[in-house]
């Protein structure tokens, strides 16, 4: 299962597509969380801002700069205002419509035709920002010393959810919601394990890449942090993929007693590739109708 696991993801050209969803994370998702940020209230301002920097292991003068960027919200409102709040968020939606290719491509299903189709990145990226807000919030009542631990596993379920929502929507929720369970829940928790890690390694990487380069260096080091977490979907959409479609005891547990993977009514799924990958495919050499055919 492990080893379909990965020729999974050398199908979808894991390199190629974690590095799609880093870049537009870094050039789209993130501005966007600052700028909607400018435009709620201080409490929930305050919460987006820890929950980003908790989960990017944010530390030091980077924290600082970071800190800045969210308190000077009267700026951002006057620069960006509501007509440009509105155009970002469609520009953002960059980002969303490659997340949801690879959950397409993961789980070998056609792409949507309908207009429809263009809200849903919008409507996912508003739902995320809710989601950091809410969890910031939460985690300011925990405040810290042992009951830290509490959150920490509240903080696992709700990401898990999160991304068990995500894998629905994306998908056009025409996969059954229980066969989605283990690519929410492998979502959830390799997110928070990296965000963990994070934590250690995310400081010293930020400093040294500052003091050689500046503020660039900052960029340089969150580009970093959002391609290893791209790793992270990437895993998880992929394996909650196979074990769903595994015609042994792990599949049959996943799909329960429906037996399907579909809802009805869904249109049919892809074919598997019909020739064998190999590494370099990772890197996005495979053409795309040889995918589908």
């Amino acid at each position: 299962v492990l080893w379909r696991v990965w020729d999974r993801m050398l199908e979808i050209e894991f390199v190629d597509r974690s590095v799609a969803l880093a870049g537009k994370a870094f050039v789209s998702f993130f501005p966007l969380v600052i700028v909607i940020a400018s435009f709620v209230p201080d409490n929930a301002r305050k919460a987006i801002f820890s929950t980003m920097t908790r989960r990017l292991g944010v530390q030091g003068h980077a924290l600082v700069e970071a800190r800045r960027a969210f308190a000077s919200s009267d700026d951002v409102r006057r620069a960006t205002g509501i007509l440009g709040l509105v155009l970002m968020i469609f520009f953002a939606s960059s980002f969303t419509t490659a997340l949801q290719r690879v959950y397409l491509r993961a789980w070998r299903r056609p792409p949507g035709r309908k207009a429809s189709e263009y809200t849903r990145g919008p409507a996912w990226l508003l739902g995320v920002i809710a989601f950091m807000a809410l969890m910031g919030g939460i985690r300011s009542l925990f405040g810290d010393g042992p009951q830290v631990v509490g959150f920490a596993i509240i903080s696992l379920v709700a990401t898990s959810v999160l991304w068990w929502f995500t894998a629905w929507f994306m998908l056009r929720g025409q996969v059954r919601w229980r066969v989605l369970v283990p690519s929410g829940v492998i979502t959830g928790v390799t997110m928070a394990g990296y965000a963990l890690s994070a934590s250690i390694w995310m400081p010293e990487v930020v400093l040294r890449n500052q003091s050689q380069f500046g503020f660039f260096g900052v960029a340089l080091a969150l580009v970093t942090w959002f391609s290893g977490a791209a790793i992270c979907i990437l895993i998880g959409t992929c394996a909650g993929a196979v074990f769903a479609a595994d015609e042994g005891w792990i599949g049959r547990f996943v799909r329960g007693p429906e037996g399907s993977l579909l809802v009805p009514g869904a249109d049919p799924s892809f074919a598997a590739p019909v020739r064998d990958l190999r590494l370099r495919d990772a890197f996005g050499s495979v053409d795309d109708d040889a995918i589908e055919s």
